[in-house]
């Protein structure tokens, strides 16, 4: 389901502008749709052909997205599986201090060499409404002031439906506009489409590296921008908006991490409007990726700020739980899978039997 499938189908029962706006709010909130307010109650507010109405839709909503299972983390994140209507599963994360991250797609198209999202590749895109249904289930555990599109999938895949998303959780959902934020390797559409919406999210770009035949190896299906053609188009971004960009880099051991390419971010991002996450990389079994150690870390870190680079590190939430982005969902797909194949093992035994 869209956003725009779901107001439809309220205007269909009689509904006007201000009650599916009231409605929304109640969803984003994480309740009932015909929940009133502090001074007046929903049946005193909703014509009866509307409160009729809402609960097939409630049903149909309640079908888009449920919590399959929640893993807490000991950094204060709780990882959330996502069973969708027709079996398939994301991921959404609540970071500590009211963040979210959520999933715009089921897998991904990009394939980064890092990412174990990437290498499911796509199965599907998600619909504006599954991807604000991520919303409203987190918002039943913990209070939500900012959501970042950081999850399984590129967003700008899946754009129409993304933006949908971002214009109404930066409306009736209450978030402020640059607490909305857009992740994307980079996409023309992305420059194009951003700043001509009502609400302009700020901007993550996956930079990752400074050189452009080491970023078409590790990113292997993102546009063929040079790093720093895709920064300058971050940095106009970012001026018009008037909040920072952000810049992603995985610190891969001994390929992004060399004192040659921390002299080149340098000179690339140096008196930019904006701050670089610098994110270990999150190890997992079978990868031939290693995480720098702890002190090369913090040494990225203070070089690049004593010379002019705001940086931060970025942790990915859950590595103590194995739960980097895209783990739970391939660990939910194996058991699956072994199931699957369990019952068909069983069924073979039994005709052999007969």
């Amino acid at each position: 389901m869209r956003i725009p499938d779901f107001h439809q189908a309220l205007a269909d029962l009689g509904a006007r502008p201000c009650h599916i706006g009231r409605i929304n709010r109640a969803w984003l909130k994480g309740q009932p749709l015909d929940a009133g307010t502090r001074h007046q109650k929903g049946e005193h507010y909703f014509p009866l052909a509307v409160r009729n109405g809402l609960p097939p839709l409630v049903a149909q909503l309640d079908a888009l997205a449920r919590i399959e299972s929640q893993h807490p983390a000991a950094d204060g994140s709780l990882r959330l599986l996502v069973a969708l209507n027709d079996g398939q599963m994301v991921e959404s994360v609540l970071l500590p201090r009211d963040g979210l991250c959520v999933s715009s797609q089921v897998g991904c198209a990009v394939g980064c060499t890092f990412c174990m999202t990437g290498k499911s590749g796509l199965l599907r895109q998600l619909g504006s409404a599954e991807i604000v249904a991520q919303v409203a289930l987190a918002r039943r555990l913990r209070p939500v002031k900012k959501v970042v599109f950081m999850g399984m999938g590129e967003p700008a895949h899946n754009i129409d439906n993304v933006l949908d998303a971002i214009n109404l959780l930066g409306t009736d959902g209450n978030i402020g506009h640059k607490n909305l934020v857009f992740s994307t390797v980079g996409d023309p559409r992305v420059f194009e489409r951003l700043p001509q919406q009502r609400v302009k999210p700020a901007l993550a770009l996956s930079l990752h590296t400074t050189n452009a035949g080491l970023r078409a190896q590790l990113l292997p299906r993102a546009p063929r921008y040079q790093p720093a053609e895709l920064v300058a188009l971050g940095e106009d971004y970012a001026r018009r908006v008037g909040y920072p960009i952000q810049y992603q880099w995985t610190l891969l051991a001994g390929i992004n991490d060399t004192d040659e390419e921390m002299d080149a971010a340098v000179q690339l991002l140096r008196g930019k409007y904006g701050v670089l996450n610098i994110i270990p990389y999150n190890s997992v079994d079978g990868d031939h990726y290693q995480r720098p150690s702890a002190e090369r870390i913090q040494q990225i870190k203070r070089y690049l700020h004593d010379n002019g680079v705001l940086t931060k590190v970025r942790d990915s939430a859950g590595q103590d739980i194995d739960g980097g982005c895209g783990q739970l969902r391939a660990r939910a797909a194996d058991v699956i899978d072994h199931s699957r194949l369990l019952r068909r093992q069983r069924s073979g035994q039994a005709g052999q039997a007969d």
